[in-house]
């Protein structure tokens, strides 16, 4: 008599070695991969041939970095964040007037200093944490205040 294939053991096992991966920091070639287009983005602002999108990543990685840092892994204050919120609005304001993206030589030292703790971040968090933390960008992007999701994250 042939038996039936236990899906439900290999369905929990598989279960399982999701919820394992979700502890442990992400694997390297795609931190690199992540990673990459961060600092292509960060440096053609830099060189003055940045676009929206290169401003939209940086913005997205300067929240992700508050975030993650808010969790624990790496450094960033609030008036770090802040500054970075004000050269990134500049930013988007003369590319939309001018259109060119950029960054001034001060913009580029803080963004910079920004890159690399996310760099940091991206090595050393839980898949758990930054998806969290990308849940969270996602729910603010859609118009949600971060208080908002603060209390329903508690």
């Amino acid at each position: 008599m042939t038996r039936t294939i236990p899906f439900a053991r290999i369905t929990q096992a598989a279960g399982t070695r999701r919820s394992k991966a979700m502890l442990l920091p992400m694997p390297r070639a795609e931190v690199d991969r992540v990673c990459l287009q961060v600092h292509v983005a960060l440096d053609a602002m830099r060189r003055g041939s940045g676009n929206v999108n290169a401003a939209q990543t940086l913005c997205q990685v300067m929240i992700l970095t508050g975030l993650l840092a808010e969790a624990g892994y790496g450094e960033a204050t609030f008036e770090q964040m802040r500054d970075a919120e004000s050269i990134l609005s500049a930013a988007f304001d003369h590319g939309r007037n001018f259109h060119v993206w950029a960054l001034d030589e001060e913009g580029f030292r803080q963004f910079a200093v920004i890159v690399a703790t996310y760099d940091y971040q991206m090595q050393r968090a839980p898949l758990a944490i930054i998806t969290d933390a990308g849940d969270r960008l996602e729910r603010f992007r859609a118009g949600k205040s971060f208080d908002q999701m603060a209390r329903r994250h508690a």
